[in-house]
């Protein structure tokens, strides 16, 4: 309880002993910037970006591969992770600046646009970035009570018959989710969360093939180097591993299912057997969805604090850190502001969903409009400028015709999804419990 914390200038704490800040010298667990020493490697970095990526989505493309057809579905999902994977190595790039090795250091998106870019296109990136972020987590909200609700409605089957009514409410279900996200919130920062990706990356590799596995059966029986770098190799790792079960699922679910494909195979009741093994599969969706949602919350977290520490740098129910010692997991540094704001965003974000079960409307129009700006356009311009590319040069030319090419489909996109989010809100009865296909 007596240890005493300096407060840095990137408004973080950093334990200091009373000797070391006599001499002037920092801890070995503190990083050539003087924050908390990073301990990430490929394969954390890795866990996270599917973690955040591969998602419950997977189990949706056999629906997506029955709109476009075979040919159409397989070079679109190619195509695509190959332009990800292209601007991800963009992005690793631009992490310090101006050179991509030896430069400062950008903590945040946001910071890398302010630092290449400026001006107000920061501002257009932070209203993308956390705008998108918002949106996934109570998504996330609604989806992992649907997969709670589908293995009670699996056991009800299973015992009732398939014609069954076994509907069943998804509010109680998103109140147990947010109590388990307003614990998990309680976790300091993002660097102590790669326990958790690496949990949910596993429970992804599950349910994909669970899924993949029950399609096939189905389809039988019917016709440390440096952060660019590391980045670089576990966005190529990510993007491989998600591709790879997107065109699995996808294709081997649209075998199996052909234009009938429900929007999720599992959730949506393509099968009904074994029931087990789908209640299995909607378990490791559910687990990972608790850690995705920590994945996407904590940069909230992060940005708002970062604000707060700023503007009220004095104020000691924002910036002090309390140690409590917790036997069995040793000292815990807690922050009465943190505690408060984190547990009032996921309950804001459970009540938002279930306000609006039809959410994952609009959290499709918010992925068609964050996905340009974020995914392809800032990625390029900072690119362009920290390579001094010149204008009108081949290089330029079709970094733009890349660049508008995606803006062309997300646009596309976002008029899918408020067609959508028109349908859904003509048949929206509140608080009645939803049917999920």
């Amino acid at each position: 309880m007596a240890s005493e914390f300096e407060k840095n200038s990137t408004n973080m704490y950093v334990e200091q002993s009373p000797q070391g800040l006599e001499n002037g010298q920092v801890q070995k667990n503190v990083d050539d910037d003087g924050r908390e020493k990073r301990t990430g490697t490929v394969l954390t970095a890795s866990a996270h970006i599917i973690t955040a990526v591969i998602g419950s989505g997977v189990l949706s493309l056999a629906w997506a591969m029955a709109q476009l057809g075979w040919v159409a579905g397989i070079v679109i999902l190619f195509l695509f992770s190959f332009i990800t994977y292209f601007t991800s190595t963009l992005l690793a790039d631009c992490y310090r600046s101006p050179g991509p090795v030896a430069g400062k250091r950008n903590y945040s998106y946001m910071e890398v646009v302010r630092s290449h870019l400026g001006g107000i296109k920061v501002q257009l990136c932070g209203i993308s970035q956390y705008g998108n972020l918002v949106g996934i987590t109570i998504g996330y909200t609604i989806t992992a009570s649907i997969s709670m609700v589908a293995v009670v409605r699996s056991n009800c089957f299973h015992k009732k018959g398939h014609q069954a009514n076994c509907t069943v409410s998804n509010y109680p279900y998103m109140a147990v989710f947010a109590v388990l996200q307003i614990i998990l919130s309680q976790i300091p920062n993002f660097h102590k969360l790669s326990w958790l990706s690496i949990l949910a990356a596993v429970m992804s590799f599950a349910y994909s093939l669970i899924g993949l596995g029950l399609s096939i059966a189905k389809d039988t029986l019917r016709s440390p180097p440096a952060e660019n770098k590391a980045m670089k190799r576990a966005s190529l790792v990510g993007v491989f591993t998600t591709t790879l079960f997107y065109v699995l699922c996808g294709t081997i679910g649209y075998a199996a299912f052909g234009n009938n494909a429900p929007g999720n195979f599992l959730t949506g009741f393509g099968f009904y057997e074994p029931f087990w093994l789908i209640d299995i599969a909607n378990v490791c969706i559910a687990i990972h969805l608790i850690g995705a949602y920590q994945v996407f919350c904590q940069p909230i977290y992060g940005f708002v604090e970062g604000r707060c520490n700023e503007k009220w740098p004095n104020s000691k129910f924002i910036t002090t850190q309390h140690a409590i010692n917790i036997p069995w997991f040793g000292v815990y540094n807690a922050n009465y502001f943190r505690m408060l704001w984190r547990t009032a965003y996921v309950i804001v974000t459970a009540v938002i969903a279930m306000i609006f079960p039809f959410f994952n409307a609009i959290l499709g129009l918010i992925g068609a409009a964050s996905f340009y700006p974020l995914t392809v356009y800032f990625p390029i311009e900072m690119h362009i400028a920290q390579k001094k590319i010149p204008k009108f040069s081949f290089t330029w030319i079709w970094l733009q015709i890349l660049s508008w090419a995606c803006l062309i489909v997300s646009l596309v996109a976002a008029t899918g999804s408020i067609e959508g989010l028109i349908q859904d809100v003509k048949e929206y009865k509140p608080f009645k419990p939803q049917e999920h296909e």
